[in-house]
């Protein structure tokens, strides 16, 4: 192995084992390991190449002995002062957007309804909690009291929630929720608790990004283009994961520098 690897100026080895087989070929791969060739697994390559953690092929040891996945009450703490900072800022920045905005939903419905929707999500632990956004949808959008995915082009959605869906100002109100401690500017999404409760059953791992605070933005929503089903939901993991591992400011900070290009260039739902 080592002289096709030389002739062919090889410098790295992704190692990807076939369940079938379940064997590789060590001492040869020692070997070019030896030889100053660098060595790594699947999981490490796809996560590097693509900027999430593949599910096709996690097991658990890799989570338990791969670095990462540290949430330190020194990091907590730091996200903590990082989240306030922002959201202040943003609150005093984004009052004017926000008080067009409770006009336009207004006027939109001849001053009738509500102009915030509030609903139950799943948070950090596992612990529900209320949150709160500019309505996008019609009065009683799911009336019949069932949950139901929202869609791309979702008939429901009025034509000041298309522009705020868009811009994403339908989310500003969230400040609050950062502000009150049960999000973080940027996390995985909450979601409802019965699509957590059958993604938990349909999707490996669903249950592990429930361990950080939910976001207002986060990797997933700027590396996924938005999705209604549970084959989506199983790709956002993927970057969720991925984000739960690598979770640093300097991170929070890209992820917010890219909600920004979406706000402004209108590239969001």
């Amino acid at each position: 192995m080592h002289k096709i690897v030389e002739q062919n100026k090889i410098k790295e080895i992704v190692v990807a084992l076939d369940e079938r087989r379940n064997k590789i070929p060590a001492d040869e791969i020692l070997e070019c390991k030896m030889r100053g060739v660098r060595v790594v697994d699947v999981n490490y390559f796809l996560e590097r190449q693509l900027g999430k953690i593949s599910l096709d092929t996690l097991h658990p040891s890799a989570l338990i002995y791969s670095q990462g996945f540290v949430q330190g009450r020194i990091k907590s703490t730091i996200k903590r002062i990082f989240d306030l900072v922002v959201a202040s800022c943003m609150l005093v920045v984004t009052l004017p957007v926000m008080l067009l905005t409770v006009l336009a939903i207004k006027i939109e419905s001849g001053l009738k309804g509500s102009v915030f929707y509030i609903q139950e999500r799943v948070g950090a632990n596992n612990k529900p909690f209320k949150i709160c956004k500019f309505r996008s949808m019609t009065e009683n959008a799911e009336s019949n009291g069932k949950d139901v995915w929202a869609q791309k082009h979702d008939s429901r959605v009025t034509k000041v929630g298309n522009f705020i869906r868009k811009t994403r100002i339908d989310e500003l109100p969230q400040l609050y929720n950062v502000l009150k401690g049960n999000m973080s500017f940027v996390g995985p999404r909450p979601e409802r608790p019965q699509f957590v409760d059958d993604l938990s059953e349909q999707i490996p791992f669903y249950a592990l990004r429930h361990h950080a605070k939910p976001g207002i933005t986060g990797w997933a929503q700027i590396c996924y283009p938005y999705g209604a089903s549970v084959e989506d939901a199983k790709e956002k993991l993927q970057y969720d994961l991925y984000y739960l591992k690598h979770n640093t400011v300097f991170l929070d900070l890209l992820i917010l520098m890219q909600t920004a290009a979406v706000i402004f260039l209108a590239k969001g739902r």
